[in-house]
């Protein structure tokens, strides 16, 4: 009987980088012993355009004798399942409080090693295309997750469409709503569907990154909030393999390579930022 992390890894699409004769040539990244840097450094991550950029260093890092296995995942409850059972090496989608919630909720010993990139939260619409348009009892769809729930709830605050109660951070949950002047129908959904469900409310606070995967504009939003470092998307590993080499390695050339950015911009514009 398959476990639902196997049956979940059978619907990845798998990218496996094969090394090439510069391992014998001793061209592996530095520091890095050539019975480590032999084993194939799997990366997860979630379904992105981001995602470009991680594959376009995996190409890279071959010349040095490095295997990179690339695992893109649908979901963002498995890249962490898959770490915590060592079925990856690092993953590359989320931010610190998310990834904190999830060390709460599940026990898990990971830790963020490195910050990446940065990208803005948008409130979208397909219906409306001012805040001032927004009609009695429409409805908002977000992120069903305890901390993207609290930030956009957080979004929806500093625009003036709701009341959070003082104090209320990412954390905050719609109980904490004490003002709702326009009796706004608050629908938490899986963070994918956000995007794709426009059609079906008034307002969704979401990702560009999942407006693009969409197939929308996601230059479109009604309005963006840019984030603060706090919600840059980290490298995560295991605690024990923190200083894993071939990760310190495969982040140091995507940090150096230019056309990293190049490729963030292109898929992202203006609203992305970088936390290296």
């Amino acid at each position: 009987m398959q476990t639902p992390l196997l049956a979940s890894r059978r619907r990845l699409l798998l990218h496996s980088v094969l090394s090439t004769a510069a391992l014998a040539a001793g061209l592996a990244g530095p520091g890095i012993a050539s019975a480590q840097a032999s084993k194939p450094l799997r990366i997860g991550l979630a379904a992105s355009p981001a995602n470009d950029a991680v594959k376009l260093i995996a190409r890279k890092i071959e010349a040095e004798g490095i295997k990179v296995e690339i695992i893109e995942f649908n979901d963002w409850v498995t890249p962490n399942t898959a770490l915590a059972e060592g079925a990856i090496d690092v993953n590359y989608f989320q931010h610190i409080p998310f990834l904190e919630n999830v060390k709460s909720a599940k026990g898990y010993d990971l830790k963020a090693v490195a910050p990446g990139y940065i990208t803005w939260l948008g409130i979208y619409s397909d219906r409306v295309k001012r805040l001032e348009d927004v009609k009695q009892g429409a409805t908002v769809s977000f992120a069903n997750d305890p901390v993207n729930t609290g930030r956009a709830l957080r979004m929806l605050d500093d625009v003036g469409l709701i009341k959070l109660r003082d104090g209320s951070d990412f954390r905050a949950t719609v109980t904490d709503v004490i003002g709702n002047p326009k009796q706004l129908k608050l629908v938490p959904v899986e963070a994918q569907h956000v995007a794709r469900a426009l059609g079906d409310v008034d307002l969704g606070v979401t990702f560009p990154s999942f407006i693009k995967l969409a197939g929308k504009d996601p230059n479109g939003a009604i309005v963006y909030q840019k984030p603060s470092t706090l919600y840059a998307i980290h490298w995560v590993t295991r605690t024990a393999d923190a200083n894993d080499p071939r990760v310190k390695r495969f982040i140091a050339l995507y940090n150096s390579t230019p056309e990293v950015k190049e490729i963030l911009r292109k898929q992202y514009g203006e609203l992305i930022a970088f936390g290296w």
